[in-house]
């Protein structure tokens, strides 16, 4: 599993001409399921990001974590993290969860998410999204774990 995850000022996902999430200050995190990943690896995922600091305290310092600082957290899958390069010039994406399995592992993250999280804005599972957002920083961190 894969979270690439950006700081933000504001961010906000359209589908279809609609904005369907929107956040201020916080996180955009986008999400990668691979193949054999579990709900063990989210968890272990999910509690890594709630509790990283990275936002700045009165001394500048990264030392907030998204708690800390009321933030909150966009989260939009996004298979194509597990793009395979390494032959060819055309992505290959056969590490990536299937669609089904992987909209499971994704509502469940979101679940979890809200529960400590207190705004928590979604992407559409599988929709064709655009996603705007204005980095702070700028500050962009990959968390990554795979299974055992």
């Amino acid at each position: 599993m894969k979270f690439v995850i950006q700081k933000v000022l504001n961010a906000s996902v359209t589908v279809e001409n609609n904005v369907i999430g929107r956040i201020q200050k916080g996180l955009v995190v986008l999400i990668g399921i691979k193949q054999n990943d579990s709900k063990e690896i989210a968890d272990y995922i999910i509690n890594k990001l709630v509790r990283m600091r990275i936002f700045e305290d009165e001394n500048d310092k990264m030392n907030l974590s998204i708690n800390d600082v009321d933030g909150q957290i966009l989260a939009i899958s996004q298979f194509t993290l597990y793009a395979d390069c390494t032959s060819g010039n055309r992505p290959s994406f056969i590490e990536a969860e299937k669609p089904e399995r992987a909209k499971e592992l994704y509502n469940y993250i979101i679940q979890e998410l809200q529960s400590k999280v207190k705004h928590v804005a979604t992407g559409s599972f599988g929709a064709h999204m655009q996603v705007s957002l204005v980095n702070d920083g700028p500050v962009t961190i990959v968390l990554e774990k795979d299974a055992v």
